[in-house]
């Protein structure tokens, strides 16, 4: 079965899903400042489904929703971070003041997580 990917936004989840089942999703939220990039804080791949590939296919649609909406990702999660770091042709990076509005926003409000 292929794996299709559901935007959830008013949950906050970009959904990876198999056969009517959440296989794994990016947590995120939009920034509230302009630019409102989206920001993940969580890629998480269910037991059972790791090591297909579905953690790298979540963040590569996420930045394919952030570029087809003309805003920014700010990769906070660690495995975005570093998918974006191994793909800079896929993921360009975030102005720094973007980067700081995103860390601010979790910082003020830890249900974000």
């Amino acid at each position: 079965m292929a794996v299709e990917f559901e935007d959830a936004r008013e949950r906050g989840r970009l959904l990876a899903v198999e056969g009517g089942a959440v296989v794994g999703f990016i947590a995120y939220f939009v920034l509230a400042a302009e630019p409102h990039a989206l920001v993940a804080v969580h890629t998480v791949v269910e037991p059972g489904h790791e090591g297909r590939g579905i953690a790298g296919a979540l963040v590569k649609t996420f930045y394919g929703i952030a570029a087809g909406e003309g805003v920014p990702v700010v990769p906070l999660c660690p495995y975005a971070a570093s998918w974006a770091a191994k793909h800079p042709d896929q993921a360009p990076e975030a102005p720094a003041e973007v980067v700081a509005a995103a860390k601010a926003q979790l910082d003020g409000d830890p249900a974000l997580w």
